[in-house]
């Protein structure tokens, strides 16, 4: 079962016994807990029938004595384990995924470890209850995991504004969440977020920003090129040369492998670069000004400079300095 169908039937009253939440997406645990602690009981039932635990203060044995017991004056009882991977051999807790009680909810926090699934212990919670592996998302994955949560709240974003967010926050989706839940306050319902509502709510440049000098390099516009690796390096903080390092790097590949496409046309190139098919004219673009060997050349810059930013082979040059010389030598 996955997140979605777990939060679906959770919705509908839909509860199973035994919910254990494992993965290095803590976002995905934490959201189907905080849901089954604020819906299932009512603040009146709360009181007697909602306990928290967490795994550096408790056994299996403590665990099990709260699980067994019934409700009181009301249907159900949660009982809400928090860092369970601190627990010593959580596989003792077997005898009770055996035979739940079904008046229980039990919910288990297993953070940034999965158990062996192959294991008896994983069978039986796959049986009796809810196995779910919280994986972390891919970069690529991300700009999609954008668009379906505002379309949820009613918003649409536009390509670049997502590709912008997903760059600069990353993959840590409690992070990013917070970021669109500003954007979801800040506007309208059914508002389509462009680059400006990025810019103004969030704080990233819309004109000086990793998509802006891609496209920059891609047109060879040198000007721009340079306007904007000089506001990176006036703004360290925000635009730190690792990522910008990175961020090329993965744009580069993409041109190379393009040039190596049998089929070139739109929907194959997206496939392929694994890209939004809104950018693929921009990569079809560069690929026409920088052949396989300028674009073997620049990766290669590209590592050289990685090198140096970590110390390997600088002397003195400051980070902004590498930046510079670095767009110099992609451009020329």
């Amino acid at each position: 079962m996955n997140y979605e169908d777990i939060l679906a039937n959770l919705r509908k009253k839909i509860y199973h016994p035994i919910y254990f939440l494992m993965g290095e997406e803590s976002y995905f645990i934490d959201q189907i807990t905080d849901y089954i602690s604020k819906n299932v009981l009512t603040d009146a039932e709360k009181g007697f029938n909602q306990h928290v635990l967490y795994g550096k203060d408790t056994d299996i044995d403590t665990i099990i004595t709260h699980a067994r017991r019934f409700p009181m004056m009301a249907n159900h009882q949660v009982i809400i384990v928090k860092e369970a991977q601190n627990i010593k051999k959580i596989e003792e807790l077997e005898p009770y995924i055996n035979a739940p009680l079904t008046s229980t909810i039990l919910v288990i926090n297993y953070k940034y470890k999965t158990i062996d699934k192959r294991k008896s212990f994983a069978k039986q919670l796959g049986k009796k209850g809810v196995l779910f592996d919280a994986k972390k998302i891919y970069d690529n994955q991300l700009p999609a995991w954008i668009n379906s949560y505002l379309s949820a709240h009613k918003f649409s974003i536009e390509p670049q504004a997502s590709a912008m967010l997903a760059e600069y926050l990353g993959t840590d989706l409690s992070k990013v969440s917070n970021e669109l839940d500003k954007l979801i306050i800040s506007l309208p319902a059914d508002t389509k977020i462009t680059p400006n509502h990025i810019e103004k709510n969030i704080g990233i440049s819309k004109d000086f920003n990793i998509f802006e000098l891609q496209n920059a390099l891609g047109d060879k516009n040198i000007l721009k090129s340079n306007q904007i690796i000089n506001y990176f390096a006036a703004n360290p903080g925000s635009n730190p040369i690792t990522r910008t390092i990175a961020s090329l790097y993965f744009f580069f590949m993409k041109i190379l492998t393009y040039h190596f496409l049998d089929d070139k046309s739109p929907n194959a190139v997206a496939s392929s670069l694994q890209v939004n098919p809104y950018f693929v004219k921009s990569y079809v673009a560069a690929a026409k000004r920088y052949p396989i060997k300028k674009v073997v050349e620049i990766i290669a810059t590209l590592r050289e400079y990685d090198m140096k930013s970590k110390g390997i082979g600088n002397v003195s040059a400051s980070a902004g300095d590498l930046q510079r010389e670095m767009i110099y030598k992609i451009l020329h």
